[in-house]
């Protein structure tokens, strides 16, 4: 296949499109709450009202307004990828008996769903680029990828680019590992790059195991052949013709649509043998994990996708040194695979125009807790935390007050009230004791405990951690116990000074992130909180007489 080929399945795609189209979200969150229902009243709506011809009716993926799905968006008339026009209309918390009314709409009828805003701040603070297509196309559809300009940026890397050439795209970029980690993702792909030997591997990290996260499964749900793309220029680039993607059990619809994607992707020609008719062959394979969470650290994640027991080793050797079986590996996460399609097509300076001085681009949240528009946002990174939670968000509900944002999972920290006024980029959020994490961001109300909080993660990374080294084994353990003694009032101001102790010693002496991160919560709210964990310290028995 060729570009005027390709060029000519996605205007054929396009031309096939009816004048109006009614997009249904079928993302797992709106299948939850009955977009599967929602979209066979909507095809029968159409049916029966004779509007056939003009009318189609599409499953799409994430729409973001998860707080107030399931979300229907009516289109007419042609736009670019993702432009909303004046005639479009959207509609909230749709319900199956709303169908009727939606399709007669089309005819001056008049819809009984709750109209939407594409206006509301929620959407307008947006800057699309990781996100661009999700909620627009057909996720099982790769004509509509193709028409999106799907593939084409394969097709441009792998006919003009040399594989040094598309490292200095991503270098001049800025991007840096949206897993986590911040690592200039450049430098990881020239460092792989640079290996010697014939075989190399890619990995695609997509156990998203932070509770309240669902950024990787989103875009895996409604775009998943913008990963596989992206997966085989980064394959080019280090030199691999093999890829792997590790996806936790849990995300069942982001695993069909990644099988579908792949074996679209290869009767389409765009993986196997001599892609495009270069001397490029490259192939994935889908690697299901049990949901271990440390499993998201990469080297216990290669020992999972090798068939072993998924617990982490000692650095050095890195990954991308010695990783799957021994060879150089490069290891990104969803997200970061996500980015480098528009990063070639607009070109590394673009993305460096994004964002902050050192965190370029932008950055996908999940916006969750007790925030009145819940849903999936990007940002550019620089953001101020405040105004994705108050402005986008809309704040607590009921009018409450904020008491603290809780960054990076299990990994991460608490943002009090008056510094939500924080950019949101790594260094400013590593100042205040906390991380970016791969994008969870839990909002509380001032009826949150923070005490209670920590318990939680503590608890969460007790039971998650593998048990290989002892400070993580056994210290997570003592940080819960002691935890819940301050709970019950059972804690001294002894046990307090153990508790900060503890925490040192664990964050010092543990194996992998997991462990070295797990103090993190107990001690960025000891830090902004103190004052809640004296509160439940038990009174000393000379102060009781």
């Amino acid at each position: 296949m060729d570009l005027a080929e390709l060029r000519a399945i996605a205007q054929a795609s396009r031309d096939r499109r009816k004048p109006t189209r009614i997009r249904c979200c079928t993302a797992a969150g709106c299948a939850s709450s009955g977009a599967t229902a929602i979209k066979t009243a909507l095809d029968a709506a159409v049916q029966d009202q004779g509007l056939t011809d003009t009318v189609e009716v599409c499953s799409v993926g994430c729409m973001r307004f998860c707080g107030r799905g399931p979300l229907v968006a009516v289109d007419q008339g042609d736009r670019a990828p993702g432009q909303v026009l004046e005639s479009d209309r959207l509609y909230e918390f749709v319900t199956p008996d709303h169908a009727p009314s939606l399709v007669a709409s089309l005819q001056g009828g008049t819809p009984e769903a709750t109209p939407g805003d594409w206006n509301h701040p929620f959407f307008a603070h947006q800057q699309p680029i990781v996100l661009e297509n999700s909620g627009n196309i057909d996720p099982e559809s790769i004509d509509d990828y193709i028409a999106t300009g799907g593939y084409e940026q394969l097709y441009h890397t792998l006919m003009t680019l040399s594989p040094t050439e598309v490292i200095g795209e991503v270098t001049r970029s800025g991007l840096r590992g949206r897993g986590g980690g911040g690592y200039p993702t450049g430098l990881k792909w020239a460092t792989v790059a640079k290996m010697p030997g014939d075989q190399k591997y890619v990995i695609c990290n997509a156990d998203e195991g932070d509770p309240g996260a669902f950024m990787d499964r989103s875009v895996l749900e409604s775009d998943p052949h913008r990963v596989l793309e992206g997966m085989a220029i980064a394959a080019y680039a280090i030199g691999a013709n093999h890829g792997y993607i590790y996806i936790r059990a849990e995300y069942p619809l982001a695993i069909a649509h990644l099988k579908k994607a792949i074996q679209q992707a290869k009767r389409h020609g765009f993986m196997g043998s001599q892609i495009f008719d270069a001397q490029f062959d490259f192939k994935i394979d889908i690697r299901v994990g049990a949901g271990a969470f440390v499993c998201g650290e990469e080297t216990a994640l290669i020992a999972s996708v090798e068939g072993k027991r998924g617990n982490p080793r000692p650095r050095p050797p890195y990954p991308a040194q010695s990783g799957a079986w021994g060879c150089p590996t490069l290891i990104n996460n969803v997200e970061t695979y996500a980015n480098i399609v528009p990063i070639i097509r607009n070109g590394g300076d673009w993305y460096a125009n994004i964002g902050t001085a050192n965190s370029k681009g932008t950055k996908v949240f999940a916006l969750t807790g007790q925030v009145t528009n819940a849903g999936l946002v990007e940002v550019p990174m620089g953001t101020t935390v405040r105004k994705i939670v108050e402005e986008m968000g809309g704040g607590v509900p009921g009018g409450g007050s904020v008491k603290a944002v809780q960054t990076g999972g299990p990994s991460g920290g608490c943002i009090p009230e008056h510094l939500l006024d924080t950019p949101v980029d790594y260094d400013s959020l590593r100042e205040l004791g906390t991380m970016m994490g791969s994008g969870g961001m839990i909002v509380m109300d001032q009826t949150t405990n923070m005490v209670e909080i920590s318990r939680f993660y503590m608890d969460f990374c007790r039971e998650e951690s593998c048990g290989k080294c002892v400070p993580c084994r056994a210290g997570t353990v003592q940080l819960h116990e002691l935890l819940t003694k301050l709970v019950k009032h059972q804690a001294t101001p002894a046990d307090l000074i153990k508790l900060e102790q503890l925490c040192e010693v664990v964050r010092d002496t543990s194996l992998c992130g997991l462990g070295m991160s797990a103090p993190n919560p107990i001690l960025s709210t000891l830090r902004y909180f103190r004052h809640e964990y004296e509160a439940l310290l038990q009174t000393p028995a000379y102060l009781k007489a």
